[in-house]
C-alpha cells in the first residue's frame, strides 16, 4: 500500500489528489504519509540491489556509503514531515477533547434521566449534573488555553511528547475527587433542612473518605516523583529518552518502543477498577465522599508502588562488550587495519523509540579522535545495521595506527564505555 501511494503521489501536484503542502492539518498528514511511502519504496529498492549508480556499484564500501547517505537524506525529510504532522495533530486535538467532555456530560444527563424514571428527580441528580457542568466548563477552558498543546490533555503529555501514565492516573483521580466534592457542595446549596446540611458536612469527614484521600495523595506524589526520577536518570545517562513525534493513547500502556509494559498496564487497570468502584459508591451515596474500602485502597497503593519500582528499574547505559574485525566469507584472519570494518558488540545501542531511520542515522562511533557515522544497511522490512546489540563501521584512514579507544554515541546522546583496540598499518 505504501509503494502504491508513493507511485500515485509521484505525478501529482501539491494540491491535487490531497493537499501535501504542510500548511494545513490535512496537508501535513498527507505529506507525512507520502514521505514515508517514498522512503519505504527507496529502502526496499536499495535492499534488492536496485537504483545504485554505476560509479559506486563496483565497490561494496562505496555503494554502502552512498546508500546510507541517500537513506539519511530521505529519513530527514520523513522526520521533518512527521514533526509537522505531530504539531498539526496537537493543534486540532483540543476540539476533540472539548467534544469528548461535552459527550460525557450528555451521557451523564441521559443516565440520570433514565434512572429517574419511576424514582423521580432528586436534588442529588441536580447536584451531580451541575457538578458535571462545572468540571466540563473548566476542562473546556483549559482546552482553549492549551489548544496548541493538545487541549485538556496538555497536562498529561510528558517532556518526551508522550502521554504520561502517572500523570494520566493522577489527573483522573483529581477530576473524580473534584467532581465528588462539587456534588456535595451542590447538595449543600440545595438543602433547606438544617439536619440535612449537617449530615452533608459530616459526609466530608476524613473518617469517611480516608481511602480515597490516601489514594489521591499517593498517585499525585507518584506523578511528581516519577518526573523527578526520569529527569535525574536521563541527566545521569542511566536512561535513554527519545522525543516522539506526537502522543498516542497507547503510550499509557506501552514503553517508549511501543511494547506492552507490565508496570504501566497493571497501574492503569487497577486504578481504573478502583475509580469505577468509587464512582458507584458516589452514585449510591451522593451525600458523602466515596468510602473506598481499605482493601481496595491498599491494592491501588501496591499497584502504584509496583509502577514506581518499574520506573526505577527501566533503562540502563549502553555498553560495549567487545570489538572484533568484521570478516566476510573468504577473507583471511588478520588484525584490524585502517579501511577494515569492525564489529562492535554490546547492548543498548538503539534507545527505545529510536528505531526509525532518522534516529538511527544519528549514531556515531568514536575511533580515537575520529567520529564515524554508522552507515544504514537496508534489508527487506528494515535495517541490518545498526542494531541494538551490534554495529558495523569502517575504520577510516585518518585513524592513527596503535592502540585507540572505541566509543559509541547513541541517538539519545548517551555515551558508552571506552573499549581499547589495536590498529595496525
Amino acid at each position: 500500500m505504501a509503494v502504491q501511494e508513493a507511485r500515485d503521489g509521484a505525478g501529482t501536484g501539491a494540491h491535487s489528489g490531497g493537499c501535501a503542502c504542510g500548511d494545513c492539518p490535512h496537508g501535513a498528514r498527507t505529506g507525512h504519509r507520502r514521505a514515508v511511502a517514498e522512503f519505504l519504496l527507496k529502502r526496499d529498492g536499495f535492499a534488492a540491489g536496485q537504483g545504485l549508480p554505476a560509479a559506486v556499484a563496483h565497490s561494496a564500501s562505496a555503494s554502502r556509503q552512498w546508500v546510507s547517505e541517500e537513506l539519511t537524506q530521505s529519513a530527514g525529510l520523513v522526520a521533518e514531515r512527521g514533526r509537522a504532522e505531530g504539531e498539526a495533530w496537537l493543534a486540532r486535538l483540543w476540539r476533540r477533547t472539548v467534544g469528548a467532555v461535552g459527550a460525557a456530560v450528555v451521557v451523564l444527563l441521559l443516565v440520570q434521566a433514565l434512572t429517574a424514571v419511576g424514582a423521580g428527580w432528586t436534588a442529588a441528580r441536580t447536584a451531580g449534573l451541575l457538578a458535571a457542568l462545572v468540571v466540563g466548563g473548566a476542562l473546556t477552558a483549559a482546552s482553549w488555553f492549551h489548544r496548541a498543546r493538545g487541549g485538556a490533555l496538555a497536562p498529561v503529555i510528558g517532556e518526551d511528547n508522550r502521554l504520561s501514565t502517572s500523570r494520566a492516573v493522577a489527573a483522573a483521580w483529581v477530576l473524580f475527587v473534584a467532581y465528588a466534592v462539587l456534588v456535595l457542595a451542590g447538595r449543600l446549596a440545595l438543602a433547606s433542612d438544617h439536619t440535612e446540611r449537617d449530615a452533608l458536612i459530616d459526609g466530608l469527614g476524613l473518617a469517611r473518605g480516608a481511602g480515597v484521600v490516601t489514594v489521591l495523595a499517593v498517585v499525585c506524589g507518584i506523578a511528581v516523583l516519577v518526573r523527578r526520577v526520569v529527569a535525574l536518570r536521563v541527566l545521569g545517562q542511566r536512561l535513554q529518552k527519545v522525543r516522539a513525534y506526537r502522543p498516542r493513547a497507547a503510550d499509557l500502556l506501552t514503553d517508549d518502543a511501543g511494547r506492552g509494559s507490565f508496570a504501566d498496564i497493571q497501574y492503569v487497570v487497577i486504578s481504573a477498577v478502583a475509580l469505577v468502584f468509587a464512582a458507584v459508591r458516589l452514585a449510591r451515596r451522593p451525600g458523602q465522599l466515596p468510602d473506598l474500602p481499605w482493601g481496595l485502597a491498599v491494592l491501588a497503593l501496591v499497584s502504584a508502588a509496583t509502577y514506581l519500582a518499574g520506573k526505577y528499574a527501566e533503562g540502563g547505559r549502553p555498553v560495549i562488550l567487545s570489538v572484533v574485525r568484521a570478516r566476510e566469507a573468504g577473507d583471511l584472519d588478520a588484525p584490524v587495519r585502517t579501511g577494515d570494518d569492525i564489529e562492535i558488540r554490546g547492548a543498548g545501542f538503539v534507545p527505545p523509540g529510536a528505531q526509525d531511520a532518522d534516529r538511527l542515522s544519528r549514531m556515531v562511533v568514536r575511533i580515537g579522535a575520529v567520529n564515524v557515522h554508522v552507515p544504514l544497511v537496508p534489508v527487506a522490512g528494515g535495517f541490518s545495521n545498526p542494531a541494538d546489540c551490534v554495529l558495523t563501521v569502517p575504520v577510516p584512514a585518518d585513524v592513527e595506527p596503535g592502540r585507540v579507544d572505541v566509543q559509541v554515541v547513541t541517538a539519545a546522546g548517551v555515551e558508552t564505555n571506552r573499549y581499547a583496540i589495536d590498529v595496525t598499518e
